[in-house]
């Protein structure tokens, strides 16, 4: 794989659009703890990778390509424009055995290596991204990959480009909203903790985080006014605390219903809603992290606490029993 890697700077005559591949090399691996293992990435065209209007990562969405066993990925040189467009589709109709896998990861911190307006020599820019390792029901490709990851393994990674100008794959949009309710397990744990890094001193709110056990625990620090919970799984079921945890901040309501929510076949489909908060409202929601318990956890805030729909984004970011790309 180590051909992928280009050393030179990115022609300034390359095609503008939404989407690049980024051929990056992993400068250095650090465990957190058991089951977070965060990947630090360099490449000479990280620079164009793109962040919001702040230079903030927030919840962005990367697609991390991993190659099948003994091969090296498929020339994707072309990637310009969004997943609807023909690179897509082309690389979908290769064999898996030559293509590969793509699986959906959370940027955790961005850290340009250029000010702007100039190039500060010996300075590059790096892309942190946590991996989760050993799921329940066992580690899917790009964790298996993360977990025997060492200094100058080579990864082709998909996202925004930053001369495009709005960036692609940033789902959180709170609005005027003062106060938060953040939601997710350890597969939202790395969108959760940039957001929250990010948070002004006026925000307050409460954060819920459900990870395996106490010793994933991290420490996260942040400006805002926001209640920071951890809870440790053990041997109960997923989403069990999260959910308890959940109703006993938001407590339904005491008079009347709110909307009744359309049913999602989180089998069929992908439970995906992300609308930016109406200016004005009090609380936003995000909850990101296992189908059913995302799913349930919406219906219980829009029809039995009455929140408006609105303001509840809501991510499936996987499935027991299914291999989302």
């Amino acid at each position: 794989m180590s051909s992928m890697v280009q050393e030179s700077t990115v022609a300034e005559e390359d095609e503008v659009r939404p989407l690049r591949a980024f051929e990056l090399r992993v400068s250095s691996v650090h465990q957190l703890t058991p089951h977070f293992c965060r990947i630090t990435f360099t490449g000479s065209d990280l620079e164009l990778f793109g962040s919001n209007a702040d230079g903030e990562t927030l919840d962005l969405r990367v697609k991390v390509m991993i190659p099948a066993p003994g091969r090296e990925l498929p020339e994707l040189n072309h990637v310009r424009g969004s997943l609807k467009e023909d690179w897509y589709q082309n690389w979908r109709a290769l064999d898996e055995s030559v293509r590969g896998v793509m699986r959906t990861y959370t940027v955790r911190a961005l850290r340009p290596g250029a000010p702007a307006g100039g190039f500060k020599p010996g300075v590059r820019a790096e892309l942190d991204i946590d991996f989760v390792l050993h799921l329940e029901g066992g580690s899917g490709p790009a964790a298996e990959w993360a977990a025997g990851a060492k200094p100058g393994d080579t990864m082709r990674i998909i996202g925004p480009c930053a001369r495009w100008g709005e960036c692609v794959g940033i789902e959180f949009a709170p609005g005027d909203a003062r106060r938060l309710l953040l939601v997710g397990d350890e597969t939202a744990v790395p969108a959760i903790a940039a957001i929250v890094e990010s948070l002004p001193a006026h925000i307050g709110g409460e954060v819920v985080l459900e990870v395996p056990s106490a010793s994933d625990f991290l420490d996260l620090a942040t400006d805002s006014d926001v209640k920071i919970c951890w809870l440790a799984r053990g041997d109960k079921p997923h989403g069990e605390q999260l959910s308890r945890q959940v109703r006993s901040i938001i407590a339904p309501a005491a008079c009347e219903r709110g909307q009744e929510p359309e049913d999602v076949d989180i089998d069929g489909g992908i439970l995906w809603e992300t609308p930016g908060a109406s200016p004005g409202h009090g609380l936003y929601a995000w909850l990101a992290g296992e189908a059913a318990t995302i799913r349930d956890l919406r219906r219980y805030l829009v029809r039995e606490v009455g929140m408006d729909r609105n303001s509840v984004a809501f991510m499936g970011y996987w499935r027991r029993g299914q291999a989302l790309p």
